[in-house]
């Protein structure tokens, strides 16, 4: 079986590459060189593609066609599970599926399915270009293993109390407005650079931070202590291992819930589905690694302090 991945994995990258190949070729093709004839005139000479490149570039076509097709079908209508919960489509990830593969174009889209087959063929999976449920695994165990692993309850000394000015909610009680240190001077580092993005058109106060009435970026949550956490789960009952674990991360105060958009906290995929299209949302995708932050992928508004 592993014979066969690596064989499927360079005839899919032999592909690939007689793609680009056939392509430099074609446009050297389109070039124009000159030679000279016996009697010393110039003569134009047009170099075109041989049968055989024509041949492996209609079927690098054909091969990343056919995934970018599977990709638009499974987008939305994947089966698959997380948490307990029954998921469908892996449309709420895409931000996160491009940051990975390294890639910006549509989901649906051939160039798509090539980034894809690299990322699967590096990751020992079969490089199909589709994104079916073994690729996504994949790759939920890839941000999974990116988040904090010890989740042991900051101690008191290791927490500050942040300005309300931080909080979305402007009552917040001081209790809960605690962060660990260097998550929270982090965390600043990271809005001073979102401000300073003007594509993101978040308002500025007077000396460049965040204005006190901007909603995107504030605190929603962080840190929280275990009864904290075993009150919220009591009122959301069915809210499942996804959305409020028992070991929580918040309880490290590294754990930051920010304000995307929509409704603050809720996992209806409408919601999420509204979060995850945010210009905001996708700043912190590309960005938040640069500051020490990775995401918890099931909830947009979730942040982790790894460093």
């Amino acid at each position: 079986m592993k014979h066969l991945k690596k064989h499927s994995a360079v005839v899919v990258i032999a592909l690939a590459t007689s793609l680009a190949v056939v392509s430099l070729a074609a446009g050297i093709g389109r070039s124009q060189s000159k030679s000279k004839s016996s009697d010393g005139v110039a003569v134009k000479r047009v170099l075109k593609p041989s049968a055989d490149s024509r041949n492996k570039e209609t079927a690098a076509h054909s091969f990343f066609r056919e995934a970018a097709t599977r990709n638009a079908q499974l987008s939305s209508e994947l089966n698959w599970t997380f948490g307990g919960k029954q998921q469908r489509g892996w449309y709420l990830y895409t931000p996160l599926i491009k940051q990975l593969i390294h890639t910006k174009n549509d989901a649906a889209s051939e160039k798509f399915s090539l980034a894809l087959s690299r990322w699967q063929a590096k990751s020992g999976l079969k490089p199909s270009g589709a994104l079916d449920e073994e690729t996504l695994y994949a790759m939920i165990m890839t941000w999974q293993d990116a988040r904090l692993k010890d989740r042991s309850v900051a101690p008191p000394e290791q927490l500050l109390t942040a300005p309300i000015s931080d909080f979305y909610d402007p009552t917040r009680a001081d209790e809960l407005r605690l962060v660990e240190r260097r998550t929270y001077a982090a965390y600043k580092r990271m809005v001073a650079a979102a401000v300073a993005d003007r594509s993101l058109g978040l308002a500025r106060a007077p000396h460049g931070e965040l204005a006190v009435d901007e909603k995107y970026l504030k605190i929603i949550s962080a840190f929280r202590s275990r009864e904290y956490q075993e009150k919220l789960r009591r009122e959301a009952p069915n809210s499942g291992s996804a959305g409020l674990a028992v070991n929580s991360p918040h309880f490290t105060g590294r754990a930051l819930d920010l304000y995307v958009g929509g409704e603050p906290v809720d996992t209806r995929d409408s919601n999420r589905a509204l979060q995850v299209e945010t210009r905001v949302y996708q700043w912190l995708v590309r960005n938040a690694e640069h500051f020490g932050f990775r995401p918890y992928c099931y909830e947009p508004w979730h942040w982790e302090f790894v460093k």
